[in-house]
């Protein structure tokens, strides 16, 4: 958690000084839906997330090192430079990625879980893997979400769908927009468990996870978990966040997960302020290496847009095409 809080004030300082570019969205206020589900999972376990995914990948065991380089547009990024802010992905910690359209990795999670399902079901392979779908809560006013539920209970797919809802979709607020604003309600209406929890309080989300995943394991099913929780930024470092009235801000930010989780560590004698200090030296340490890292070369243009091996992108001994330094002769310098 407090990993995460640094690395995102790391990223808003880096993108005013030009080294990010494009969308880049914090999750600075949420860390607590993160860490209370995800440090549950196993490695082999896969997290979907959204444009909001810096810290999910943190939690899902992603280097700083990687989602910083990344962020960089670097070589060294998670996705090799290619991704950015909003495409975290990792095969080797089954981070599934972040989508930029609201909705879409809905039903890659739930493919996921199906995965799972037919593996121990069909193959007969030892295979209790479970599947978290993150996403706000202006996705749950979209198709693919009543799709994904609906098929889920069905099939009993081991996933949990967690609903961060943070009160605003961009600027519409979640109470104009929803008929009925208690989405954990939605659960139920597909014959699976709803449940609402705070989501400021880490060890609250993480009991309410505890159960979901477990009963995601056991074969029983998917979970429907609403925590309500709250962005400190706006909706992108592109926003200057002026619709949201002060108040809400502040009763909020009185609440910070971050503070209470620092103070609770410290009262209990599971950390200290150095050792919590050289969480932040992991973060300075994670910009150097992004800094120093090297940029994607030419060749790697057209790496991963053509799969068919006799197709465009790839070459008859199996190599890229675009790999042989003529390849892009006469077209723009990119």
């Amino acid at each position: 958690m407090i990993l995460g809080r640094s690395f995102e004030d790391m990223c808003a300082q880096m993108y005013y000084r030009g080294k990010m570019f494009g969308f880049v969205h914090l999750y600075n206020g949420q860390e607590a839906v993160s860490t209370g589900f995800i440090k549950l999972l196993t490695k082999s376990d896969s997290v979907v997330s959204t444009y909001r995914d810096h810290v999910h990948a943190l939690s899902k065991g992603v280097s700083a090192r990687a989602v910083m380089s990344e962020l960089f547009g670097k070589v060294t990024g998670c996705c090799r430079g290619q991704g950015g802010s909003m495409h975290m992905f990792s095969k080797e910690h089954n981070m599934l990625g972040g989508f930029a359209f609201i909705g879409e990795g809905i039903p890659v999670a739930t493919g996921a879980a199906f995965t799972s399902k037919y593996k121990r079901e069909v193959l007969k392979q030892d295979c209790d893997d479970v599947t978290v779908a993150f996403f706000g809560d202006g996705t749950c006013n979209n198709g693919q979400f009543y799709e994904c539920l609906n098929i889920a209970a069905l099939y009993k797919l081991p996933i949990i769908f967690v609903v961060e809802n943070n009160l605003w979709a961009i600027g519409m607020s979640h109470l104009r927009s929803t008929s009925d604003p208690e989405i954990w309600k939605k659960g139920p209406a597909f014959g699976m468990p709803g449940v609402h929890v705070d989501g400021m309080d880490v060890l609250k989300v993480r009991e309410v996870a505890k159960e979901a995943v477990t009963r995601a394991r056991r074969g029983e099913g998917p979970t429907l978990v609403e925590c309500e929780t709250y962005r400190f930024r706006g909706h992108s470092l592109a926003d200057p966040d002026e619709l949201r009235d002060a108040a809400e801000k502040a009763k909020y930010a009185a609440r910070d997960t971050i503070t209470a989780l620092k103070k609770y560590l410290i009262e209990n004698k599971l950390a200290n302020e150095g050792e919590l200090k050289k969480i932040d030296d992991l973060v300075e340490e994670a910009v150097e290496f992004a800094d120093a890292s090297p940029q994607p070369g030419r060749s790697q243009l057209l790496e991963n847009v053509f799969a068919d091996p006799k197709g465009f992108g790839i070459g008859p001994d199996g190599r890229y095409r675009c790999e042989d330094p003529k390849f892009t002769e006469g077209t723009a310098q990119v």
